[in-house]
């Protein structure tokens, strides 16, 4: 294991302050840390994850049933909030958030790192390609360029050939997006370049594990004449966590100042060694009016430590980023399938334009068939090539269908490439 002892100290400071805070206002707390035998005297990390339950979606849900409409994870007053936004996700409806100005600073505190990780100077046009609705990502992402002093550019309501033509007309240097959504205006783009000597300089993604994807980041790149990508992941319940140090591509660096995070094996519950794949699990530090303790984000991990040139402790790490959501694993004839496992593959194809998954059940066997995209003068063969590798990645046959230029849905947000269909004879 890594020694870091400024860093846990730091944590340990900020927890410290933080349960002393939720002793004082937060209902949804106050018992779970008194049922724990804790307070704020908690005299290490060790002692607090000993001793604190995780945190569930579940239970946030069933916090706001019962206390509705906004739970009861607030530490002040509700009349000292001034910020909501939703998360979706859940199958019971979209989860509110409040934050007071005090949280909502920290959180733009986060993405100044991701920022400045991504070399972003305050004097570059930062072009935002969100719809700017109440998903946190997109505003944080927003005001914290904002208040860096960079020209920002809301790309809110406008169709993707009108956002194009604004990034050209304001000179745009950065795009924020999903990478799904970067692959698709990188398409419109490469289609209108020749009539433009336009050039975007750095894209940062989100929302998809695509992100540090190494074929997906380098689609990106070609389609946008080799801008730089970074990666950043974040989620409304906590905020921004993530970003992609310069000398770590296609890993993501957690924000240590912000979070205490672990990285769990599902079913012992104990952290895993470096090297080794589990769930990650998060404390906010620094978000006290709406905080979450060791919280089980689902996301699927690989717990690393890397050292920045010029620092004294190594960086707690996601080596090759969110690999996916442990709740998405699919086991299709005793095959364990992760979605961004097959996307990994069919982005190793760059003629692959777009695809979709379709997994359906048939005589209580669950199965699999792929539809491709392909682009211009692709060969032929290329549907058989991908079921090929598909083939011998997971010792299974999975259907793969080449279907007309167009057919597949495109997406400005997160993609919908898996499709499930109900149970057939």
């Amino acid at each position: 294991m890594a020694e870091r002892p400024g860093t846990e100290s730091n944590q340990l400071a900020k927890l410290q302050h933080l349960i002393g805070e939720l002793e004082k206002g937060n209902d949804f707390y106050r018992e779970r840390l008194s049922k724990a035998g804790l307070d704020s005297s908690v005299a290490s990390l060790e002692e607090y994850t000993s001793k604190m339950p995780f945190t569930t979606k579940m239970d946030l849900v069933w916090d706001r049933e019962e206390f509705p409409p906004y739970g009861s994870n607030l530490t002040c007053p509700v009349s000292e909030y001034s910020r909501y936004c939703q998360s979706s996700g859940t199958t019971r409806g979209p989860l509110p958030s409040l934050d007071t100005a005090d949280s909502w600073s920290a959180m733009l505190d986060c993405w100044d790192r991701v920022f400045e990780a991504a070399g972003v100077g305050t004097d570059e046009v930062v072009f935002f390609a969100f719809s700017f609705g109440p998903f946190l990502g997109f505003w944080t992402a927003f005001e914290s360029a904002t208040r860096r002093g960079n020209l920002s550019i809301p790309g809110g309501g406008l169709s993707s050939k009108a956002r194009l033509q604004a990034m050209v007309a304001h000179d745009a240097d950065v795009l924020c997006c999903t990478p799904t959504y970067a692959l698709r205006l990188g398409e419109l783009y490469a289609e209108t370049r020749e009539a433009s000597s336009y050039r975007l300089k750095k894209i940062i993604v989100a929302g998809e594990p695509g992100g540090s994807l190494p074929e997906v980041r380098k689609k990106i790149s070609e389609l946008w004449r080799g801008a730089a990508i970074f990666d950043h992941h974040g989620m409304t319940e906590v905020g921004p966590v993530t970003y992609e140090h310069p000398d770590k591509p296609l890993s993501l660096c957690v924000i240590e100042d912000a979070y205490f995070a672990e990285v769990i094996d599902r079913e012992t519950h104990k952290e895993v060694k470096p090297g080794e794949r589990g769930e990650l699990v998060l404390t906010t530090l620094t978000r006290t009016a709406c905080p979450l303790l060791r919280y089980r984000t689902g996301d699927l991990v690989e717990k690393a430590f890397f050292t920045p040139p010029g620092a004294e402790e190594p960086a707690f790490c996601l080596e090759g980023g969110i690999l996916g959501r442990v709740d998405e694993m699919v086991v299709i004839r005793g095959v364990n399938i992760y979605p961004t496992a097959v996307e990994k593959i069919i982005r190793g194809f760059p003629e692959v334009v777009e695809f979709q998954v379709i997994q359906t059940t048939r005589n209580s066997m669950a199965e699999l068939e792929v539809s491709i995209e392909a682009a211009d003068g692709a060969d032929r063969t290329l549907a058989d090539r991908v079921a090929r590798d598909l083939a011998d990645a997971f010792t299974l046959r999975i259907p793969v269908t080449l279907v007309e230029s167009g057919a597949l849905p495109r997406f400005e947000f997160k993609s919908k490439r898996w499709i499930q269909r109900e149970d057939q004879p």
